[in-house]
């Protein structure tokens, strides 16, 4: 599979595209008024301990205070001896105390109303490994992505030989590492351990809420995260960015140099492919597809539900036949939506109901298949007794609806507002309400417009009897600007 990066390097934001022939599969976005802070490593203190909740709020510097669970808590952060509850988990209380500070790095970036989320099992990649030092627990790992038998045992032969600090360090080498040299990887594990040296000795000078390290820029850490040899070239937009981009790989990923080039089109960068078009479209609720069909994405605090349907698309044989290559083509539209709107947490889909159960463990198969291209982590439930299909996607950022939208301020995120005739009759309860409390001659009503037609037209009876009913004269006025469900009736 052929596959490109764009990157569009702004003033103020940075945007990159990874393209896979020729398809918008994945878009990144990371603006200077927005940074996030996933990976960054934090001087914490803990503000406040919830033993009912068996977490702990943690002060790092930011705006919200920080949430860490007990199961984030390594060992050697807690006292010599920990209290168990009922069902052996350790108890909050006796593992950190209120005022205590600790070193925690960030797992979760703040989401909606919540806060970040933390741990103290702190881990700082590289390049082709991942360094998980003291209080992690010493291991060797290999990417579940590096599939070749030979060459996971290959990698595993080189840490154990190579790696250093093995006693209480433990390592996860990438999937980038497939393939690196013994060399390589000597060397990216001793550029960590100099890296964590200079960790601990800015955690110790530092005071509480201080920032200890902070996870690279977008750019490179497509670099560092994102180069594979399936990639055939990166191109930039910028110059200066483009440079930062070389530095680094001088350093570390020299190989990959070549593949990155400075783009002067004269189309904007992300005009290609029709990259522009397909981020607008990710920030809808609607999505077509090729036969007709179409899906519906709807993302609430709880979970994001996508709804399948045939749409125009009517089939050539049976109902059911219909349905099912329907829900063929929109497994695979939807694993790529949820990695390119950065979707997570709980996601139902509702798939169009099919009674085969071959045709359910197809369109299964097809959906899993689709989602092991993705980088986060995902788990798929059989389909449930109702015809849905439960799923996880592991979230760790915003949703790219989130990074670039926000709430309706005329529906307040409902997705809905009231029709004109709901307005009308409400009008009509509020001029009650001012006759029986002002002794007034006359009424004015400022509302929108399409209201303000339809009390003049399809309400014009309802308005004239109120006139009569009150013996009051009643005005309208028309405001081109206000919202439809917004009014004012003054008495004058």
């Amino acid at each position: 599979m052929k596959e490109e990066i764009f990157i569009n390097a702004g003033a103020r934001e940075v945007r990159a595209a990874l393209i896979a022939d020729g398809v918008l599969q994945e878009f990144l976005i990371e603006r200077e008024a927005q940074e996030g802070v996933l990976g960054n490593i934090y001087k914490g203190k803990i503000m406040r301990v919830l033993p009912g909740m068996q977490a702990a709020f943690v002060d790092i510097g930011l705006s919200r205070t920080a949430f860490l669970h007990a199961s984030d808590i390594a060992a050697s952060e807690a006292a010599p001896v920990l209290a168990t509850q009922d069902d052996n988990s350790p108890d909050i209380s006796r593992l950190v105390r209120e005022g205590q500070e600790l070193l925690v790095q960030v797992v979760k970036e703040p989401l909606g109303n919540k806060g970040a989320r933390l741990t103290t099992f702190i881990t700082v990649p590289s390049r082709y490994l991942v360094l998980m030092p003291k209080p992690n627990r010493p291991t060797i790992g290999v990417s579940a992505r590096i599939e070749d038998d030979t060459e996971r045992e290959r990698l595993r032969d080189i840490a154990l030989q190579c790696l250093p600090d093995q006693a209480s360090n433990g390592y996860i080498l990438r999937t980038a590492a497939e393939g690196a040299s013994a060399e390589a990887l000597a060397a990216d594990a001793t550029m960590l351990q100099k890296l964590w040296a200079l960790i601990n000795s800015k955690a110790t000078a530092a005071g509480p809420g201080a920032l200890i390290h902070e996870d690279l820029p977008l750019a490179v850490r497509i670099v560092r995260d994102l180069l594979h040899p399936n990639v055939d070239r990166v191109l930039v937009d910028s110059e200066e960015c483009l440079l930062m981009m070389q530095r680094f790989a001088d350093s570390f990923v020299s190989d990959s140099k070549p593949l990155m080039e400075l783009y002067s089109g004269e189309r904007p960068i992300l005009d290609l492919y029709g990259i522009e078009d397909e981020i607008q479209a990710a920030v809808q609720r609607k999505i077509a597809l090729k036969s007709g069909g179409y899906l519906i994405f709807d993302q609430t605090e709880a979970m994001t539900t996508v709804d399948v349907n045939t749409g125009g698309f009517v089939g050539h044989s049976s109902p059911a036949d219909t349905a099912f290559r329907t829900n063929l083509e929109a497994a695979v539209a939807i694993a790529r939506q949820l990695r390119l709107r950065n979707l997570g947490g709980i996601i139902i889909l509702d798939f169009i109901d099919m009674e085969a159960v071959a045709h359910q463990e197809r369109v299964l198969a097809v959906l899993s298949n689709a989602l092991a291209k993705d980088r986060a982590t995902t788990q798929i439930a059989q389909v449930s007794p109702l015809g849905l299909v439960e799923m996880t996607r592991k979230r760790t950022r915003e949703s790219l609806e989130h990074v670039m939208c926000e709430p309706c301020p005329t529906c307040q995120a409902n997705g809905y507002i009231k029709t004109a005739q709901t307005v009308c009759y409400e009008i009509f309860r509020e001029i009650m309400r001012q006759h029986r409390q002002f002794d007034v001659k006359e009424l004015v009503v400022i509302a929108h417009e399409d209201v303000v037609e339809m009390l003049l037209d399809e309400e014009a009876p309802g308005l004239a009897g109120l006139q009569e009913l009150t013996g009051k004269t009643i005005r309208l006025q028309a405001q081109a600007i206000s919202a439809q469900h917004e009014f004012d009736v003054v008495p004058v």
